[in-house]
């Protein structure tokens, strides 16, 4: 059987998805439901990592199933949250449907939202990060971290092609602080696990902490590396989930009905 036939469509992911959701506590993110479902469906490592249409950022299967929760949302099975959370619809007496009847895509309403996945201002920005200057991604990693809480975020230097490209510190309910070291890579294909070993074998001792962040995804043998028991923990962040951070911070993207490019932030980013 060929990878592709593998994969259920998204009709056939309807029940998968919602049942995925129910098993991770009623809720979760698109990255918990993706490996969630993987799981359940046990298919193999080709099928799992089939690019749609040749892409270099989206598997096949993330792209079916992202339009199998679109569907259960319009069916009013699930909803999802500004950030992304997606969560199992009360019955109204706050009982969570975790029985229901899912109807084929042909029985409901035409006119589908596209998945937020999928949506044009993503596609746009995902063009514009790929074309900005290492330093100005780096700057950009730097912006991020600190609007997520990170305190004396700092850059290496302008021209840093491996290894850190910035150090900082995350202080938790102003008590418990954690060094934290990054690497930022513009990325076309998948991170391989090399990188990922090449990063943690580059961190001083006094870092706690690494976080790899990318324009691109991770290879299943680089998030494998990451979270390996016994070694220093590198957190990741794809392209994906660093466009849902941009979005949710408000940095880069200006909302007109849609969300469209702010210019005039990356270009501050250039100097």
């Amino acid at each position: 059987m060929q990878p592709l036939d593998e994969i259920p469509s998204s009709q056939a992911l309807l029940e998968p998805v919602f049942n995925a959701i129910v098993a991770l506590g009623g809720s979760g993110t698109n990255r918990e439901i993706h490996q969630k479902v993987k799981e359940m469906l046990g298919l193999s490592s080709e099928a799992e990592n089939f690019p749609h249409l040749g892409s270099n950022t989206t598997t096949e299967l993330y792209y079916r199933i992202a339009w199998a929760k679109t569907n259960l949302k319009q069916q009013k099975r699930i909803t999802n949250s500004e950030r992304s959370v997606w969560s199992i619809v009360s019955d109204g007496e706050n009982h969570p449907k975790d029985t229901v009847t899912i109807k084929p895509f042909e029985e409901l309403n035409s006119g589908f939202e596209v998945p937020e996945e999928f949506q044009q201002w993503r596609q746009n920005l995902s063009k514009v990060l790929h074309s900005m200057n290492p330093y100005a991604f780096e700057r950009l990693a730097q912006r991020i971290l600190r609007e997520c809480g990170f305190e004396s975020v700092t850059v290496t230097k302008k021209s840093n092609d491996g290894g850190i490209d910035g150090y900082g510190k995350l202080k938790v309910n102003n008590i418990f602080s954690f060094n934290v070291a990054f690497q930022c890579k513009r990325y076309e294909g998948q991170v391989p696990s090399s990188d990922i070993r090449d990063f943690r074998g580059s961190l001083p001792r006094a870092m706690e902490k690494g976080i790899f962040i990318t324009t691109s995804s991770f290879s299943p043998a680089a998030i494998k590396e990451a979270s390996d028991a016994g070694k220093q923990q590198i957190d990741l962040i794809d392209g994906e989930e660093l466009m849902t951070k941009m979005k949710d911070l408000g940095l880069g993207l200006k909302e007109v009905k849609n969300y469209i490019i702010d210019e005039n932030f990356f270009s501050s980013l250039e100097h």
